[in-house]
């Protein structure tokens, strides 16, 4: 009887690996082996794709007559940094003994692609090869996806997806840096009076690139508009509230063009009018000490209760979003943590899309509730649900749909792995925290509010009548608010306040004093500029940027990049000096040279700068791994467009055009030309553009 094979895609998931199947064996050089089983592990890719050098030495040198690069098939060569470690793998698939191979790595098309490359490189064959799928590193899901480990070859669409999403930027990279580099760098490097410029273009990172730049384009170019509102201190003594007007159809001001929005004025002038109209003397006001006190009558009350239900597990994304907001810490930092977790097995795999449970987690779910009950700050609150059996009926909920679901449910705590937390730093264990608390918030009640509402009216003349509205909510409720904390409570979208107090008891009709009439000045406010955070939630969500409804409703769920890959194109866009993210707060900002990267983009393959295209790639690659494309059908499409754009720049608009954009944009940074502009000196010239995201 031949031996077992387990490959990991890293050392320490491997040797969870083997202690879950007692392989106590003689510790070898890269592996660990007992009488019937070997581990063995990965350190993540092993393999990479060849430069063009290796089909053709003439194609080292960068030339537009050697463009586009678009090879029939593709040549592939161990990575020499780890070149030991594929020899050891290699050595290990090719054993006689060994006649079963368990592939182990993550879950996911990247872990797929990393032990798929290994194996054609080693030239694999005659061998039984199984595929485990697991959605954690506990001993118990181990265990499972070892017993229902399915045969490779039930994995080869994700596996032609992979290889085609790392084409695709391959083919991208090489032939669009190079030939905007030969086109357009030398105008680039000498408006930064600087030696060399290389123009680094990817099929994500240059779409994000652009929708910052045309972020910061919006919020240079907007003008603020002053505004005057007029409120009313309706009440007496402090113990009422204020209210604002609005334009009514009975009001005399409607259909005028002193209006700003519904609530204010263009002017000050017609705002201070407004209010000396409405203290004028009138029927029905109150005597003082100064003369009359006007008052507002109540037209109308509105009291009803508002339940907001707990929000939607985490994904990647939203986790990303939330780390960036609350702990100020970048999407690749709150990846490494939450792999971290991971490998740990205190959470489930983290580079999920979904933000719902599976019907079949569901089943179970009460095990990781069980195990919070080992974790102090949740304690109470899982024992809770367990004494209120409120888990029972999640699988009817909003939370549990197997449609959403691609390759992993969300991201939510094992119940297991606690002797890690000891170990954990500061900012693991908060991140952990959030995660814990958004997985038990689903199990409990609804906050509940108390809202008031009120319409008061006064007359401006005879003809015409204001009014005013105040509005009141109160939490009378916590429900999952209790566990979540307030930092997870709705923000509020319909102007209300939050009282901590008794609403006033006003009603319908009652005369109501109004001791002043004053005029608040605000101005409008500029677009935000993009935090980390929300840059990756806007790379998720890109479909909304598409004008085109049915690809908007195509493409849905899909976004530019992936759960895996939209952390590392950040990163990349700000090592290549393109962004700057600033460390303490997370905003994001282009630099000159990423304006200039962008313009020179625009006039020349216009379309990597749109959503559509990005997402509608992405969208290409789920059908591939869906089955519903061909890997053929797909790369033949692929290789129509990187020729069709790769010519269009050869003979595209001349360099000697961006310069007047160039002028425009440098006015925006005083220091960057002749000096620190990004990396565009050209240092590991090739290396650092061929091959993009």
């Amino acid at each position: 009887m031949g031996k077992r094979l387990f490959i990991a895609e890293k050392p320490s998931v491997a040797r969870e690996f083997a202690s879950v199947l007692g392989v106590s064996g003689r510790n070898g050089d890269g592996f660990l082996e007992s009488d019937d089983t070997i581990v063995t592990w990965c350190v993540g890719h092993l393999i990479t794709m060849s430069y063009p050098d290796k089909y053709d030495a003439k194609l080292k040198r960068w030339s537009l007559e050697t463009l586009p690069f678009l090879p029939s098939s593709f040549l592939y060569e161990p990575i020499e940094s780890s070149r030991k470690q594929y020899d050891i793998i290699a050595g290990l698939l090719n054993r006689p003994d060994v006649d079963t191979i368990y592939v182990c790595t993550d879950s996911g098309r990247e872990g797929e692609y990393i032990y798929r490359l290994v194996e054609q490189e080693a030239h694999v064959t005659g061998k039984k090869r199984l595929r485990v799928w697991i959605d954690s590193q506990t001993e118990e899901e181990i265990r499972r996806g070892i017993a229902e480990a399915k045969d490779l070859s039930a994995y080869d669409n994700l596996s032609a997806s992979a290889y085609l999403r790392a084409q695709e930027d391959y083919l991208m990279g090489i032939n669009f840096s190079r030939v905007l580099t030969l086109r357009y760098g030398p105008a680039v490097a000498a408006f930064l009076r600087q030696d060399r410029a290389v123009i680094s273009v990817g099929r994500v990172m240059t779409c994000v690139l652009g929708m910052v730049v045309s972020r910061e384009r919006e919020i240079r170019s907007f003008v603020k508009t002053p505004f005057y509102r007029v409120i009313a201190a309706a009440g007496k003594d402090g113990a009422g509230c204020e209210a604002e007007w609005r334009v009514q159809e009975q009001s005399r001001y409607a259909g005028t063009p002193h209006l700003y929005k519904e609530n204010g004025f263009t002017k000050r002038e017609d705002a201070e009018e407004l209010i000396r109209l409405l203290q004028a003397p009138q029927e029905g006001d109150l005597p003082g000490e100064a003369g009359t006190v006007p008052t507002l009558t109540v037209e109308s009350v509105e009291k009803k209760k508002e339940k907001k239900n707990p929000p939607l597990l985490f994904n990647l994304a939203e986790l990303q979003n939330t780390c960036s907001r609350r702990f100020k810490i970048s999407p690749d930092q709150t990846l490494q943590i939450v792999q971290e977790l991971y490998e740990r097995k205190l959470v489930t795999y983290p580079r999920t899309d979904a933000r719902v449970l599976s019907t079949a987690v569901a089943k179970e779910i009460d095990k990781n509730i069980r195990g919070l009950k080992n974790y102090g700050p949740m304690a109470d609150f899982a024992d809770d649900v367990l004494a209120r059996g409120s888990y029972k009926g999640i699988a009817k909920t909003r939370y549990v749909n197997d449609k959403q679901i691609t390759d992993h449910y969300a991201i939510i705590p094992t119940g297991q792995g606690f002797g890690a937390l000891k170990g954990l730093s500061r900012l693991q264990a908060d991140v952990y925290d959030v995660i814990a608390r958004r997985f038990l918030s689903i199990f409990f009640d609804a906050a509940e509010y108390s809202k008031v509402g009120y319409v008061f009216t006064r007359p401006s003349d005879a003809a015409h009548t204001e009014r005013f509205y105040a509005s009141f909510k109160a939490l009378v409720k916590e429900g999952y608010l209790a566990v979540a904390g307030r930092t997870e409570a709705p923000k509020d979208e319909d102007g209300e306040t939050e009282m901590t107090g008794k609403a006033p008891e006003w009603k319908k009709g009652e005369k109501v004093p109004a001791e002043s009439f004053t005029v608040k000045e605000g101005e409008t406010s500029p677009p935000k500029r993009y935090n980390s955070g929300s840059l990756i939630l806007a790379m998720e969500n890109a479909g909304q940027l598409i004008e085109d409804e049915e690809l908007r409703e195509q493409i849905k769920g899909s976004g530019i990049g992936t759960s895996a890959t939209r952390a590392e194109i950040l990163k990349k866009l700000v090592s290549n000096g393109y962004l700057a993210l600033n460390a303490k707060t997370q905003i994001i900002t282009p630099t000159l040279l990423g304006e200039m990267i962008r313009d020179v983009v625009y006039v020349s393959m216009r379309q990597m700068l749109n959503p559509e295209l990005t997402a509608s790639w992405e969208k290409g690659l789920s059908y591939v791994q869906e089955g519903t494309v061909t890997p053929e059908e797909y790369r033949q499409k692929l290789d129509a467009f990187v020729r069709r754009r790769t010519d269009s720049v050869k003979t595209g608009s001349a360099p000697s055009a961006l310069r007047p954009q160039f002028e425009a944009v440098k006015a925006f940074y005083p220091q960057a030309v002749g000096g620190k502009t990004g990396r565009s000196s050209g240092r590991n010239y090739r290396k650092k553009t061929d091959v993009s995201s």
